[in-house]
């Protein structure tokens, strides 16, 4: 089991910055490759950025390239996303996942554990 807990969201005005972090315990990090994943009201989820399991290799949605950047810490189990330029329509819960797997995974039923989720709101 991998336990999974997102922090780092809230309200942020249009065209400002958040960082989040995904906190792992329980099995080694550095074994999995890591997703963010976003899920507005009433909408799919969605993926946003994934990262490889050393970190060297990464990949986005084509909305988040150029304003969001995914990185990770092995020795601290942690992986981050860092938005940039946030927009109104980016406002969703982002939820962190890892997946077993030697690729970049975009489909969420790849991903074999969730964290709970961070709110990320972006006022107009």
């Amino acid at each position: 089991q991998v336990q999974l807990v997102e922090s780092g969201g809230g309200l942020v005005q249009a065209g400002g910055s958040l960082r989040l972090s995904c906190a792992a315990s329980g099995r080694t990090f550095s074994n999995y490759a890591m997703g963010w994943f976003r899920q507005a009201p009433r909408k799919e989820r969605e993926f946003v950025a994934a990262i490889s399991r050393s970190g060297g290799s990464t990949y986005y949605a084509g909305s988040m390239k150029g304003r969001f950047t995914v990185s990770r810490d092995n020795a601290e189990n942690t992986v981050y996303l860092q938005m940039n330029n946030l927009k109104p329509e980016d406002t969703a819960v982002y939820y962190c996942a890892a997946a077993m797997a030697r690729m970049l995974p975009t489909s969420s039923r790849e991903y074999d554990y969730w964290g709970q989720g961070t709110q990320v709101t972006v006022s107009s």
